[in-house]
């Protein structure tokens, strides 16, 4: 069985750019105001989410380890 992942967006950081949603169609979704939100938190780990994750510009997306917490992105510095 694969790594399940907790997806979330910084609502607060989020700029509307549709980017996460180009990445990832199905994974992510804009409301009205253009904000970012995971279509499910809780995922399979898979490329097209981390794409989305790294091809933020204002990197509003993080994701975690579902079991363990551990940060999968951003990475730590």
């Amino acid at each position: 069985m694969g790594d399940r992942w907790h997806v979330e967006v910084d609502r607060g950081v989020c700029i509307g750019s549709g980017m996460c949603v180009n990445h990832a169609p199905g994974a992510f979704r804009l409301d009205s105001a253009r904000q970012s939100h995971p279509a499910d938190p809780e995922t399979d780990a898979n490329e097209k989410v981390l794409a989305a994750a790294e091809g933020c510009p204002v990197e509003a997306i993080t994701i975690t380890l579902l079991d363990s917490g551990e940060v999968v992105f951003p990475p730590e510095d």
